[in-house]
């Protein structure tokens, strides 16, 4: 009974062991269609930051000329504030895309 058992048991361990790399993947596939949908989303997410920078900046740019006009002599808090939005928003959108290689 005890070597039916020692005999069972090994049976098993080689075919887990001839088997087991069948069943266990690297992953590689997974993660190439991970990237390949992330890059996907790329392009739009970046267009739409452009598209925020445009308009923060053009608010931006009605408020800092408003302002000037009213004779408000310190604009530069302002300008540099609304400037540097803009600023980050363009940036970032082209560090996302070079991030993902496009």
């Amino acid at each position: 009974m005890k070597k039916m058992n020692v005999v069972t048991l090994s049976g098993l361990l080689v075919l887990t062991m001839v088997f087991g790399d069948l069943f266990a993947q690297s992953g590689v596939t997974g993660l190439n269609t991970a990237t390949s949908t992330l890059k996907t989303y790329v392009d739009p997410a970046t267009n739409i930051a452009l598209v925020i920078g445009g308009i923060v900046g053009i608010v931006g740019g009605i408020r800092v000329y408003s302002k000037w006009n009213s004779g408000d002599q310190d604009i530069n808090k302002e300008l540099m504030g609304w400037g540097g939005s803009c600023l980050f928003l363009v940036l970032s959108s082209l560090i996302v895309k070079a991030f993902f290689g496009l």
